[in-house]
């Protein structure tokens, strides 16, 4: 039977969770899946690498998404708006300084413990001490007023601090040991029955999770390669599998294709500024004379076929971008340009005093070849795949664009002199801030690696992270991408990037198991699609 395409939009919240792929236990053979009325007592997924430091919410455990055994003070809506979880109520001061947080008080842990503001105070607290994933930087201190009622103290307003509150789950103070990653306690709908470190995780339903309770009993998450799970999903013995999209055109009897719609972008840093003869921190040339003029900046991304690339590249399972915020809330619709026009590029190129003086099909302007390397990393074919794909198509404008692989992280580090091919995508919109906000250039962090600086983004930016209101934030955010006059971060403004593509999270779905709206996925760290996981259900 050849599966159906669902194509999944809705609009988001993170989700990085445990890993998840294909063996069973070391002394049990997968068993068979077959066609049944009732829905089965577990669920295998095979949709992610395993996480192999555990599950400390305090360490960047559930940084995208839901923590799975913990609870966070609030949780996302499919389509984005923030609702208590832990939280019945939350209010911020007219400075936008001080949020005060009303706790329920029938959230246990699962070792019987209640849940107070003690522990959310300790949480808050070991996290921002941490040095893990989890961004506190502006919060001062965490004061629990009383048994039911927290304080969060900011040095300065921060618009996306409710978004943190959505993916922080909370530990208790008193059970929060050296091996917690382990076997971690929360008052999440999961709890841990077993792992077995590189092939699976078996997790149970927590019978005192004070929410809806899940419609299943256990689910198994398998560790396994791409060919593996596609092999254990012919055999019948998967009900959500995770493919990448050169296979996702595959088809499995009795499963269908879900292809989740994201903001797991994927775009090229065009260095900002021209060369300067100074080092950055790593010892990397800073500058690079053909992306530091407008015109080039602009003249790329116009002739880039973004539809071209969705369609060679990522075998049809994607689309174009944009922005790095395609899709969100705080996204801006309106950056969008009618690109592949490669005419509209020449003129631009034209026009900014780039031509090919000696007629060897490379423009130059002022004794600058239009010559780049485009980096990636070399064991991303996703990514060489678009260092390719665009260098061939710039050619058509006379840019000798050479694609180069690099190990490791070592493609982040030229890109104060390189392009770079990044992947980005978070629900966060702190993450625009991070990108493009000029105190970023020259602190040991790949965000703004281009070095890109614009008084008018920067004044947006602020607005956006200083607002008490989100939807008034929203609103910055949008600006700093256009605004009037042609100022901005997109391409009609200052272009300091080419965003290529969104990529589709592809899945194969038992036919019987519904996974109900999915939000927008993030970046493709841990299994998002799990974030509804507790609101799945059988129907067949």
């Amino acid at each position: 039977m050849r599966p159906r395409l669902r194509s999944v939009l809705a609009l988001a919240v993170l989700s990085v969770l445990v890993g998840g792929c294909a063996t069973t236990s070391g002394d049990s053979e997968p068993e068979t899946l077959t066609p049944v009325s009732a829905p089965p007592a577990e669920l295998r997924l095979a949709v992610g690498g395993e996480n192999p430091e555990g599950f400390d919410p305090t360490l960047g455990w559930g940084e995208y998404g839901n923590p799975l055994f913990q609870s966070t003070l609030l949780s996302r809506t499919p389509e984005l708006e923030l609702v208590g979880d832990l939280a019945t109520d939350w209010t911020l001061s007219d400075d936008g300084l001080v949020y005060s947080v009303e706790l329920r008080d029938d959230a246990a842990f699962s070792d019987g413990e209640p849940v107070t503001a003690d522990d959310v105070a300790y949480t808050y607290e070991t996290a921002a001490g941490s040095g893990g994933l989890v961004d506190l930087t502006y919060l001062d201190e965490v004061i629990a007023v009383d048994e039911t009622t927290v304080e969060f103290r900011l040095s300065r307003p921060w618009s996306t601090f409710p978004g943190r509150m959505a993916t922080l789950g909370i530990v208790p103070a008193h059970a929060h040991a050296a091996d917690y990653g382990r076997n971690p306690v929360g008052s999440g709908p999961w709890v841990i029955e077993r792992w077995d470190e590189g092939q699976q995780l078996v997790v149970v339903r927590n019978p005192d999770y004070y929410g809806d309770a899940p419609n299943f009993d256990r689910v198994v998450f398998q560790f396994t390669e791409a060919d593996a799970t596609l092999a254990a999903a012919r055999a019948g013995e998967l009900h959500v599998a995770s493919v990448p999209l050169a296979l996702a055109d595959q088809q499995v009897e009795g499963m269908e294709l879900v292809a989740a719609a994201s903001v797991d972008n994927r775009g090229i840093s065009l260095p900002f500024v021209p060369v300067s003869g100074e080092v950055d921190y790593n010892g990397e040339p800073i500058g690079n004379d053909v992306t530091a003029d407008l015109a080039m900046r602009r003249a790329i991304n116009y002739a880039v076929d973004r539809q071209a690339l969705v369609d060679g590249v990522l075998n049809g399972f994607g689309t174009p971008a944009f922005t790095p915020a395609d899709g969100l809330p705080w996204g801006n619709t309106d950056a969008a340009i009618e690109d592949g026009d490669l005419e509209r590029a020449r003129r631009i190129l034209a026009d900014g005093g780039w031509e090919d003086l000696d007629g060897d099909g490379v423009v130059e302007k002022d004794g600058v070849r239009a010559e780049l390397r485009i980096a990636y990393r070399a064991s991303d074919l996703d990514r060489q795949g678009l260092a390719v794909a665009v260098a061939d198509q710039l050619a058509a404008i006379g840019i000798d664009a050479t694609p180069e692989g690099m190990e490791g992280s070592a493609s982040f580090a030229v890109a104060p002199h390189q392009p770079v091919v990044f992947g980005w995508g978070s629900h966060d919109a702190s993450e625009i801030y991070r990108l493009y906000h000029s105190s970023l250039i020259g602190t040991e962090d790949i965000y703004n690696a281009n070095r890109f600086s614009d008084p008018y983004v920067d004044e947006q930016l602020d607005l956006a992270m200083s607002a008490t209101d989100l939807e008034v934030a929203a609103e910055h955010f949008r600006a700093a991408a256009l605004g009037p006059d042609g100022h901005g971060y997109a391409v009609e403004g200052m272009a300091p990037w080419v965003w290529l593509v969104n990529l589709d999270h592809t899945y194969l779905v038992h036919e019987c198991l519904d996974l109900g709206p999915l939000q927008i996925e993030p970046h493709g760290h841990g299994y998002p699609i799990t974030e509804g996981l507790s609101r799945w259900q059988w129907s067949c």
